[in-house]
């Protein structure tokens, strides 16, 4: 993943109510959420809600589709890997790290071995 591509994920989820939503579309699964629903559960008017899902969009972090009458937000997965294998890509300089210690890069260290 390209720096500019992480900053502008990151500035995307560094606002309350794009980091609900999206930690909302990550639970809901890959079939994702109905616009409406997400701004119902998280208690944002519509045309809000709208203006957040654009801004997690244009920053790659969700897909959209559409479906009747509904646009159907999902987080996409690869982007989001992507993105914490980016933040952990030095985790303890490569070397080997403990779960208790570090357990996001002993995550990374599992994802190295299975690829």
């Amino acid at each position: 993943m390209e720096s500019d591509s992480v900053i502008r994920a990151l500035a995307a989820l560094a606002q309350e109510h794009r980091l609900a939503a999206y930690r909302l579309l990550v639970t809901a699964g890959p079939e994702g959420m109905p616009a409406g629903a997400l701004a119902e559960a998280l208690g944002v008017p519509p045309s809000s809600m709208s203006f957040h899902l654009a801004q997690l969009s244009n920053a790659g972090l969700v897909t959209q589709r559409r479906q009747s009458r509904s646009i159907i937000y999902a987080a996409d997965y690869p982007v989001m890997t992507g993105l914490i294998a980016y933040l952990t890509e030095n985790c303890c300089a490569g070397s080997a790290c403990g779960v208790k210690a570090a357990p996001a890069c002993s995550a990374r260290t599992s994802e190295r071995s299975v690829a």
